[in-house]
């Protein structure tokens, strides 16, 4: 797995060897960063990466210009890894990464993110309760989007508190995009 772009384009991540970390594919990570390039800008922004993995999603924002990146990881072999690519492309001091629940540690946040990732395993139960708790618990920003890998059989509906779309297909795994009901 590598960065595809940005300051650290080429350079190659390392995950675990095991499969409980789902990597995201060059094709989808690619198509994931143009979609929010063409919405908005990612230089100075602060992203969250829930069910970080590799936390290659976090990495890459960093590497095309994010400020800062937490990392979410409850894999504790993981955490180790996303430290060490952290800290192999030196830019361990624009990242924080934390052990745990993804899930129980946002309803803890105090602050708010302009993206956030979050790439949950296929078989998670909670996967379609993501959008509501971080609308719910204000953490993603008024301009901010919210990315959800899932599978093909789970859809997302615009709600009142949120808007979804676009959302992208590669195969068995599907990208839906969130934000909040912009004003007219």
């Amino acid at each position: 797995m590598r960065v595809i772009s940005g300051m650290y384009r080429g350079r190659i991540l390392r995950t675990v060897k095991n499969l409980s970390v789902r990597p995201v594919t060059d094709r989808v990570k690619q198509t994931i960063f143009d979609v929010l390039s063409n919405r908005m800008d990612l230089e100075g922004t602060h992203v969250l990466d829930l069910f970080a993995g590799s936390g290659s999603l976090g990495i890459e924002a960093l590497s095309r210009g994010a400020a800062h990146a937490t990392f979410v990881e409850s894999d504790r072999e993981a955490v180790r890894y996303i430290e060490k690519n952290l800290k192999t492309l030196a830019c361990a001091d624009r990242a924080d990464v934390v052990q745990g629940d993804a899930l129980w540690i946002v309803r803890g946040f105090r602050e708010s993110f302009d993206v956030i990732f979050a790439d949950p395993p296929y078989a998670f139960e909670g996967t379609l309760t993501i959008p509501e708790l971080i609308f719910r618990t204000d953490v993603l920003k008024p301009h901010g989007y919210l990315l959800i890998e899932h599978t093909r059989q789970m859809q997302f509906a615009s709600t009142a508190e949120y808007e979804t779309g676009p959302t992208k297909k590669f195969g068995r795994t599907v990208v839906t995009f969130f934000r909040h009901h912009q004003k007219a």
